[in-house]
C-alpha cells in the first residue's frame, strides 16, 4: 500500500499532472535509456507506465532502446557511444554513472534523469530551480532523510550506539551520502563506521562489519547495490544486524525499515519530463524535482527474528507492513 508517494516541483507550489490530454503525442518518439543496472527497475517500470498513461504506445508512436551497464561502468562510454551514433530524440537514465559517460561524447541531446540522488553535487545540472543545459528530470536527493532514518533505527533500536554504513565505491553520489550520515550521527550522539564496497565485494564486506560488531546498518541505495538487496538482507539477518535502507524493494528483500521516495513514482514522474521535451519544451527550462513525500516500509517478520519490537509509533506511520 502507498498512500504519499508523490513529488511537487521544487521551489514552488505548481502541481503539473502526469497526463497530458490537450495533446497528441508526436507520430513517433525514439527514446534510449542508459543504465548501469542489469535489467528493469521500478524507476524504469514507472517511466514505461508514465509513458503509457500519456499516450505513448510501443511500436505505435515510441520506440524504446535499452542499453544495459549490467554493473560494469567500463561498459558504460561503449553503450553511450552506441546510443549517440542512433541520434534519438531523448535519453533516460537512472545512473549517475551513465549519464556521466553520455555526456563525455554529447552534451546537446536532451537528457532525462530518474531517480538520480545528486545531480548538484555530481554536476549533471547547475541547480534544482535552473538545471541549464540539456539535462533535467527527477531526483532521490533529500538532506532530511539520513536523520529521519537513524531516528527510526533509534525507535527499533533503542541502545544503538555504533552504527554501519555500507555504501558503494567509487560511487559519485557515495560522498554526499556519507557526509549527511555523519552529520545525523553526531547530532544523535552516535558513532560511524563507513564501509565502501563494489557490488562483488558485499559478501566479504559482511565479514569486516561483523569485525567492528555496529549496533545497526544503513544501507545505500544505488543502482548496482538494487539487484543485490536480497543478499544484502540475508547477510545483514544473519549477522543479527538491524538494517535501514530508503527504498520498499529492500524491506520486501527481507531488510527491516526502509524510508524513501517510490522509485516507481520518480520513474512516472520523468516520463512528464520526455513528453514536454518532445513536445518543445527545453531541458534547461524544467526544473528538476526533488522528492517530499516518503514511503515507510516495515518488515515484522525480520523484526521477530532479529528479536525486535518495532512501536506502534512506526506502525501507525507505515505505509506497508510486511508479516
Amino acid at each position: 500500500m502507498n498512500r504519499r508517494a508523490f513529488i511537487t516541483v521544487l521551489g514552488g507550489a505548481t502541481a503539473w499532472p502526469l497526463v497530458a490530454h490537450a495533446q497528441q503525442p508526436p507520430k513517433l518518439a525514439r527514446i534510449g535509456f542508459l543504465s548501469l543496472a542489469n535489467g528493469p527497475t521500478p524507476a524504469i517500470d514507472g517511466f514505461q507506465h508514465g509513458m503509457q498513461q500519456l499516450g505513448y504506445v510501443e511500436g505505435q508512436n515510441l520506440v524504446l532502446i535499452f542499453r544495459w551497464g549490467a554493473g560494469r561502468p567500463d561498459r558504460l562510454a561503449d553503450l553511450a557511444r552506441e546510443l549517440h551514433q542512433l541520434n534519438l530524440d531523448v535519453i533516460v537514465s537512472n545512473s549517475t554513472e551513465a549519464i556521466l559517460a553520455f555526456r563525455d561524447i554529447n552534451k546537446t541531446t536532451p537528457l532525462v534523469m530518474t531517480a538520480i540522488s545528486d545531480p548538484v553535487g555530481n554536476n549533471l545540472v547547475a541547480s534544482f530551480a535552473r538545471p541549464g543545459g540539456s539535462t533535467t528530470g527527477v531526483t532521490l536527493f533529500s538532506t532530511e532523510l539520513a536523520g529521519k532514518r537513524l531516528e527510526l533505527l533509534k525507535e527499533v533500536v533503542p541502545r544503538i550506539a555504533r552504527v554501519g554504513l555500507l555504501v558503494q565505491r567509487d560511487h559519485p553520489p557515495t560522498a554526499t551520502l556519507v557526509t549527511e550520515t555523519r552529520a545525523a550521527t553526531q547530532a544523535l550522539g552516535l558513532s560511524l563506521q563507513t564501509f565502501e564496497v563494489r557490488p562483488e565485494e558485499i559478501a566479504e564486506s559482511f565479514r569486516a562489519i561483523a569485525k567492528e560488531r555496529p549496533d545497526a546498518l544503513i544501507v545505500q541505495q544505488t543502482t548496482s547495490f538494487f539487484f543485490h538487496l536480497q543478499q544484502i538482507a540475508d547477510l545483514a539477518n544473519s549477522h543479527r544486524l538491524p538494517t535501514v535502507h530508503q527504498t520498499r524493494e529492500f524491506v520486501q528483500a527481507g531488510g527491516l525499515l526502509a524510508l524513501g521516495p517510490s522509485l516507481f513514482a520518480l520513474g512516472a514522474r520523468a516520463a512528464w519530463y520526455v513528453d514536454r521535451i518532445l513536445k518543445g519544451t527545453k531541458p534547461a527550462d524544467l526544473p528538476v524535482e526533488q522528492p517530499t513525500k516518503f514511503e515507510l516500509a516495515v518488515n515484522l517478520k525480520t523484526a521477530k527474528t532479529l528479536g525486535l519490537e518495532v512501536p506502534p509509533s512506526i506502525m501507525f506511520r507505515a505505509d506497508e507492513v510486511i508479516e
